[in-house]
């Protein structure tokens, strides 16, 4: 078993692999579009969701007992994602899950267009809606070191797709509830589900690396477990950011956007949530041209541009110095997720990746329904929203500067050790086989 508590100095990138863009894999271009239409349909849901369980006669909170039926699955069953990718391959899951998400969303749709929706009715497609993403996120990012050589322009290029479905989505799914209606809204969600499994469907013929053979589950969610524990540069940075998704993510929405509404007006916070996306995009194209020779150190450091995201309206800050501040935390917010998936994709074995993706994953989210459940007790508690994100902009900046003690962290270069990848070529060919 290896360790990356000591990374070794960083190896120089081979020219031909800095400098080949990932759209001339045939490989990559497929799995970009399939991406990019689960990320449309994962955009339209929110607004899809609350129309319909407020359409149906259910109150505001309703809504989030819909929500929850949606996300618990995918914080309990993810781990389980993550193996059942190693053993089964990151593709064959991914199809499988996407023509489960569609069949959910197309009995939503039916649902709605008969009428007389009951609540657990919704409750119980969107926890199958929610079992099947917990079955697709993990093998996400082992996807991409198999279908591109330069992970970091890859994964800069689905940052991108990602902010523009994110900003598109929302309006989308709100001119089909306007113009059509909410049944509709929910077909067009299922034919994006659909388009993605047809398109990552060829995906079925990559090359990949299995390691544990036929072993039962929880022996590969054992192995997963202590290959995520034995790096503490991975571990430790997953730490702080559930402290992180607890006291910062967690009460920057609700609370934030309480607040800019109420400073600016709907219309106002819904440009400077605009200005957030676009900043976002910026971050995703610098992921695309910025190779630092410590990535994590260069990520963290651009995420301290995030904690003004919830002291912009804590103080009251004018809305176009709110607005920039929402440009620079999306900025710093991308780059940051292109060098992080970058860095664990790169120095983590491909036959163990999902799995321990999914551990990312599990301690990433699980803790941010609790911020933001607990976000509006607190602020009742300390006397106001703005003391709450006042304290959160704090904590950002002792997370961030935590992170950056971390010898492990700090220290971590572009290039993996030799012998944390399964082959020197494996991770990058994008050939299919």
């Amino acid at each position: 078993m290896t360790t990356d508590d000591t990374p070794a100095p960083p190896r120089p990138e081979p020219a031909a692999q800095r400098s080949e863009s990932p759209w001339r894999s045939g490989p990559f271009r497929l799995f970009f579009t399939a991406r990019s239409a689960s990320l449309l349909a994962d955009g339209m849901l929110m607004v899809s969701l609350t129309t319909a369980v407020l359409g149906s006669g259910h109150g505001a909170g309703a809504v989030g007992y819909a929500l929850a039926a949606w996300m618990a699955p995918i914080a309990l069953l993810v781990l389980f994602g993550g193996v059942l990718a190693d053993r089964f391959t990151p593709q064959v899951m991914m199809v499988g899950a996407d023509l489960v998400r569609m069949l959910a969303m197309l009995g939503m749709a039916g649902l709605l267009g008969a009428g007389d929706v009951r609540l657990w009715q919704i409750m119980a497609l969107m926890a199958l809606s929610g079992a099947a993403t917990a079955m697709f996120q993990p093998g996400v990012a082992s996807i991409v070191p198999r279908v591109a050589r330069d992970i970091q322009r890859a994964n800069a290029l689905l940052r991108v797709s990602e902010a523009m479905s994110a900003l598109i989505g929302p309006g989308l799914a709100g001119l089909l509830v306007a113009y059509w209606d909410v049944a509709g809204s929910y077909a067009v969600i299922a034919a994006a589900y659909g388009l993605s499994a047809l398109v990552l469907a060829p995906l079925r013929r990559l090359a990949v690396e299995r390691e544990g053979g036929d072993d039962p589950v929880w022996q590969r969610l054992v192995a997963g477990w202590h290959e995520f524990r034995s790096r503490s540069w991975l571990w430790g940075v997953i730490v702080l950011w559930a402290v992180y998704g607890l006291f910062v993510f967690g009460p920057a929405i609700p609370l934030g956007a309480a607040l800019i509404t109420e400073q600016h007006g709907a219309t106002g916070y819904g440009w400077i949530a605009s200005a957030d996306g676009a900043g976002t995009i910026v971050g995703g194209l610098l992921g695309m041209r910025v190779r630092p020779r410590r990535p994590l150190v260069a990520g963290a450091s651009a995420m301290f541009l995030f904690a003004l995201n919830p002291l912009a309206p804590a103080l009251g800050w004018s809305f176009t110095a709110t607005a920039l501040t929402g440009v620079l935390a999306g900025c710093g917010f991308a780059f940051w997720g292109v060098m992080w998936a970058t860095s664990v994709q790169s120095h983590i074995p491909l036959a163990v990746l999902s799995r321990v993706y999914a551990y990312d994953v599990a301690g990433s989210i699980m803790v941010i329904p609790l911020g933001r459940a607990l976000a509006g007790p607190a602020a009742e508690a300390v006397g106001g929203a703005d003391r709450v994100l006042v304290f959160s902009s704090a904590v950002s900046v002792v997370c961030l500067a935590a992170m950056l003690c971390v010898p492990a962290i700090r220290r971590l270069g572009r290039a993996p050790a030799p012998q944390d990848r399964d082959t020197a070529d494996e991770g990058a060919a994008p050939a299919l086989s």
